[in-house]
């Protein structure tokens, strides 16, 4: 048996507060309970067929708000992820390896940080600070130096690193290119 259109609508208002109290509790936020709460109430009425006389309407408004607020939150996700489609020319540009062996890792740690400190100390300084992630002119500012210094000295420090460290980026697989 499906409900009138009068009835429908004295039930949905009794409805709306509790509805935008539990939008809260998942969005806190005003302004997204608000867009949340009115989303929900348009799809009850869009889809009000659906919804049987006698069943428990704050749990079938509550499965939608929830649903939407889920289906929004992974829009939102979607929409936030970068993807980067460059291709990585340097080794120490790859992503981390996932490494079982904690005394293996040691190794390569050490052996990483004794090629950066063998660096000559303005390459070491420029690659330390774009390894921590400073910006090139951040780092220019910084070093007061231009920022095509920066830039040059964090190519020539890559460039030896990769040199000294070519072992390991052969043992996991990477393919080197030539500079």
């Amino acid at each position: 048996m499906n409900v009138t259109q009068n009835n429908f609508d004295k039930m949905m208002e009794l409805e709306i507060i509790p509805l935008r109290n539990y939008a809260l509790s998942l969005t806190h936020d005003m302004d997204d309970t608000k867009d949340l709460v009115q989303d929900t109430i348009l799809k009850a009425y869009r889809y009000k067929d659906r919804f049987q006389a006698g069943t428990n309407l704050r749990g079938w408004l509550y499965t939608i708000l929830k649903n939407s607020f889920i289906n929004n939150y992974r829009r939102d996700q979607k929409r936030n992820t970068f993807l980067d489609t460059t291709e990585n020319t340097y080794f120490l540009d790859i992503p981390s390896h996932h490494i079982d062996n904690d005394a293996e890792l040691k190794f390569i740690r050490k052996d990483l940080n004794e090629a950066v400190e063998a660096l000559p100390l303005d390459l070491k300084v420029t690659f330390r600070l774009n390894a921590e992630g400073y910006k090139y002119h951040e780092i220019a500012e910084e070093l007061g130096i231009p920022i095509g210094t920066v830039k040059t000295r964090i190519f020539i420090a890559r460039r030896i690193l990769r040199e000294k460290l070519k072992d390991y980026a052969l043992e996991f697989g990477y393919q080197l290119q030539q500079a």
